[in-house]
Parts: structure tokens; sequence; C-alpha cells
């Protein structure tokens, strides 16, 4: 089924066109680091390790809408790199592994974006909400490291 996908005219197109596949790439990276940096940042504010000047709520809410656009071109930038490769990507344990850690963050996320009102309604961050930030972050940290560990352990990339 992915070899079939692999030959669609535009994928064929996408994966032999060079300045194409590079652009598409570095905009995933770029966009990608666009979008946990963001997400790093609110997470290091709900810790106390931020923008201490500024409640939790507001860098949450400035910060989320330009993360989640970045994980949109990000995730669509992916798939038209896992597209130009997918009868080797699709059946790799790693690459869903990557994909697993990615919804857990993802998820991590959400639960920051929507607590993060709540969270700054009290006079001190609780060590919960601490803690989600904490698990958000190890948990993007630990997707990307999972990611570019994958040309190493099954020679794609």
């Amino acid at each position: 089924m992915w070899e079939a996908f692999e030959q669609l005219s535009w994928i064929q197109k996408l994966s032999s066109t060079g300045w194409a596949y590079n652009t598409v790439s570095v905009t995933h990276y770029l966009t990608m680091f666009w979008f946990i940096g963001s997400i790093a940042i609110v997470d290091l504010r709900v810790m106390g390790l931020a923008a201490r000047k500024r409640t939790v709520r507001d860098v949450a809410e400035q910060l989320f809408p330009w993360a989640w656009i970045g994980f949109a071109i990000s995730s669509f930038a992916g798939f038209l790199m896992f597209a130009t490769d997918a009868g080797d990507w699709a059946p790799s344990p790693h690459f869903h592994i990557k994909l697993a850690l990615i919804g857990v963050s993802v998820v991590l996320a959400i639960i920051v974006q929507k607590s993060a009102p709540k969270w700054s309604e009290a006079a001190e961050t609780s060590a919960g909400a601490k803690l989600i930030a904490l698990l958000s972050l190890a948990f993007w940290i630990w997707t990307i490291v999972s990611a570019s560990e994958i040309p190493a352990k099954e020679g794609l990339g």
C-alpha cells in the first residue's frame, strides 16, 4: 500500500526535485523548532524559570496560537517527507515510537494550554502544574532525540 502511495506522480516529483524536497525538509525542521520552542517557553514559565514578570495565562495565550500554527505546518511538511519514502518509513518501529511520543507530547501541551488560566489564578503555581510542564518539556525533548536517532537505527532519513 505505501509503495503504491510513493508512486503517485506528485510525490515522485517532490522526491526527485532536490530544491522542492529540501524546501519541505527545512520547513519541517524550522517549524518543528518554532512550535516546540513556543511550548517550551510556556512550560518553563509554568515551572517559574522564564518570563516571571508575566502570568502563565498571558504567556500561554500569546504563544500557543503560534505553536499550533507551527505544529500544523510542521506536520504537513513531515507528512510530505514521509510520503516520498513511505514504504520504508511506515513499517519502522522507531518511526512508530516517534509518532507515539508526538501524540503524548501534544496531549501534555493541550493540558498545559487548557490549564494555564486556572494556574494563573493561584498565588503560587502548584507542584502538580510544574510536574505536568516538566513532563511536557521532557516528552518534546524525548521526541526530538527519538526522531534524530531514526536514521542511525534504521538507515532512514
